[in-house]
């Protein structure tokens, strides 16, 4: 009878309070794109982790084998194979990685780092750090990112056609971000 009452009070609080999951998944800060030079950047702002030892060894979502020693990073928002900078925003320390797994399943963090990226942006003591996540369709390293890296940008950028209309309509001037959410699969 405890156990019941206690369960039901932990889903009351976590009703009440929004829960910790939406839909069952981490809520997780928005990709957005910015424009750089005319070209779509996409940015995801949050916190960024660092792989356990545990997972040395194991094996990514694209197959690779998890390797501690090498510039790799998780993201969930992000496509698999592409190239992104990662930046301490506490410290302005930055390192190039390759999305080869999904995660961090953690509310807020926004890209899961090797132990060696991690080292880069001396990250390391603290176990996380708040980071800027940048990725340029002209800096993948093949034609296969690129195109999904555009592909995500193009999702994430309206049409200016329909941007245009919805701002005559709000009276709003615009922007230069536009912010969504997606898989990046």
């Amino acid at each position: 009878m405890k156990t019941s009452r206690i369960i039901a009070l932990a889903l009351a609080a976590m009703t009440l309070s929004g829960g910790a999951l939406a839909n069952g998944k981490p809520k997780v800060p928005p990709v957005h794109v910015e424009k750089e030079d005319g070209e779509g950047i996409l940015v995801h702002k949050g916190e960024a982790s660092f792989y356990s030892h545990k997972f040395h060894g194991r094996t990514t979502a694209n197959g690779e084998t998890m390797n501690q020693n090498k510039p790799t990073a998780a993201s969930r928002a992000l496509p698999l194979g592409t190239k992104a900078t990662v930046t301490n925003e506490e410290n302005g320390r930055s390192v190039d990685v390759i999305v080869n797994d999904r995660g961090p399943y953690v509310d807020g963090r926004v890209i899961d780092l090797s132990r060696s990226a991690a080292k880069k942006l001396d990250m390391i003591d603290d176990g996380t750090a708040p980071v800027k996540v940048e990725v340029k369709p002209s800096e993948q390293p093949s034609e296969t990112a690129r195109e999904k890296v555009e592909a995500k940008v193009d999702q994430l950028t309206p049409d200016p056609q329909v941007a245009e209309r919805d701002r005559a309509r709000s009276g709003s001037s615009g922007s230069d971000k536009t912010s969504h959410s997606g898989s990046g699969k």
